[in-house]
């Protein structure tokens, strides 16, 4: 036993100890994925609206764990029906007005067209419309200010005074 203590370190004792450090190094990096696949990042700036599961519950993956409005583009979802769809190319400059700003409205572009028509969804402001095919358009505002919120109504523009080519 003397001469194995002033031998030093037996070889199998280094070999079993650097198994144990490459272990507990794996273990160390499998600890560090797991905390960064843990922290939750928005796609893109916005409001929180709702908080679906409370902190430290577990999710499958692609669970839901909180709504967020983004506040960047902001769009306009609208619809225009048969007789004006020639008004409504993708590109095409409008003015939106709110009912709280009527005299100074936003400006805006048709993004998207709608290729089918639909019913008149029920939150369209004019009754008599409701019964008619639409087809929707999404409206990106592009001078949109904090007083234009998610969900207000607004009266959509075509013409000359919209500034379109």
């Amino acid at each position: 036993k003397l001469r194995q203590y002033r031998s030093g370190n037996r070889e199998q004792d280094i070999a079993q100890a650097k198994a144990s450090l490459e272990q507990a190094q794996a273990q160390l990096a499998q600890a560090e994925l797991n905390l960064q696949d843990s922290t939750l990042i928005a796609p893109s700036d916005g409001t929180l609206l709702t908080r679906a599961v409370e902190p430290g519950t577990v999710l499958n993956e692609g669970g839901t764990v909180f709504t967020v409005s983004l506040t960047r583009p902001v769009w306009v979802r609208a619809y225009v029906d048969e007789r004006n769809l020639d008004q409504a190319q993708p590109g095409r400059k409008v003015l939106l007005y709110t009912d709280g700003r009527p005299d100074k409205p936003y400006h805006g572009q048709i993004g998207f067209v709608s290729p089918t028509a639909e019913f008149t969804p029920k939150t369209v402001e004019t009754p008599d419309l409701r019964t008619d095919l639409v087809y929707r358009l999404r409206i990106v505002v592009t001078d949109a200010d904090d007083a234009l919120r998610q969900g207000m109504p607004v009266t959509v523009q075509f013409g000359d005074e919209a500034g379109h080519e």
